[in-house]
């Protein structure tokens, strides 16, 4: 009974969050100190469609996580990501210059193109060599320091970051500490300190109430166990192919010094203790490419990807 009771949402878990984004309190208390503006001064936000318009048929499809209009016109994209993805620069630039791009259709003015801003949530550490939880970035001119343009944005919390250092309390530090959080403990001493915080806090414990948005949420949570999984199964396959390359091609390597010198495939097999078929194998191949003897072309031909 305890463990139900004391069960609460992850607010990092995409689905959850859409769900506190749905807000609109929730939102303009969280763009307010993620843009560094007072709460008062976002008049209003809009949730707006978050699948990508496609230009061409074959054109690869864009859906955002949470996709909000301001009333100036300028477009947020939100992204929370949990499992580590090495490809996320490339990703959210995607998605930005897709968003920016779907502003204006043939004949339209360049006028009409408002800021686009991207925001990535991630719960792994992109920027190894920094401590910064936070980045922000623009264009800028290399030498001079001078802006290009400020209609994109680029908007990065680290999760991870803020569980291990410290940093000067403010209210978006203490925003990326609520999305991190999983305990209720450290959930309800943050809503104590910022009134929209509060408000998605009560949203949380809603949520976490509800039968049917559980269930939404364990299925939601069963997705991300499973990708993580075959991820890791991935990569642990791709050490082992790795370490039977290297050991492969090292034997390779070994093959031809003997073979400079002249020796034998019987000669090689028994010196190496190898298998007689297996030397026979590099040995024919390995003459195909004497006298440079490229180990890689060599492995290549004998065990073709």
């Amino acid at each position: 009974m305890g463990e139900t009771q004391d069960f609460i949402m992850k607010p990092k878990i995409d689905f959850c969050f859409k769900e506190l984004m749905e807000e609109e309190l929730v939102r303009r208390g969280f763009l307010s100190a993620l843009l560094g503006v007072r709460p008062e001064d976002i008049v209003g936000t809009e949730l707006i469609p978050t699948v990508l318009r496609k230009l061409h048929a074959d054109d690869k499809q864009g859906i955002l996580d949470v996709r909000v209009m301001l009333t100036d016109g300028a477009q947020v994209d939100i992204e929370i990501q949990v499992a580590s993805y090495k490809q996320w620069p490339e990703r959210s630039l995607f998605y930005l210059c897709k968003m920016f791009c779907e502003q204006i259709r043939a004949g339209d003015s360049y006028e009409k193109m408002k800021k686009c801003i991207h925001v990535g949530i991630l719960d792994f550490n992109l920027f190894e060599d920094s401590s910064e939880y936070y980045s922000r970035f623009h264009l800028w001119e290399d030498h001079r320091n001078q802006m290009y343009s400020d209609k994109i944005e680029v908007h990065i919390l680290e999760l991870k970051k803020v569980r291990k250092n410290q940093y000067l309390e403010n209210p978006l530090l203490n925003w990326t500490r609520f999305l991190g959080s999983e305990k209720r403990e450290e959930m309800e001493t943050l809503a104590e300190k910022d009134v929209y915080i509060d408000a998605a806090y009560q949203r949380l414990m809603a949520l976490s109430e509800d039968e049917r948005k559980k269930l939404e949420y364990d299925n939601r949570m069963k997705a991300i166990r499973d990708y993580k999984s075959f991820r890791q199964d991935g990569i642990l396959e791709g050490i082992e192919r790795g370490i039977k390359r290297g050991s492969a091609q090292k034997l390779i390597s070994m093959v031809c010094k003997k073979m400079v010198k002249g020796k034998s495939p019987e000669t090689i097999a028994e010196e190496l203790e190898e298998d007689k078929e297996t030397i026979d194998r590099i040995y024919t191949v390995a003459g195909k490419y004497a006298p440079e003897y490229d180990v890689d072309k060599i492995y290549q031909e004998i065990y073709p990807e």
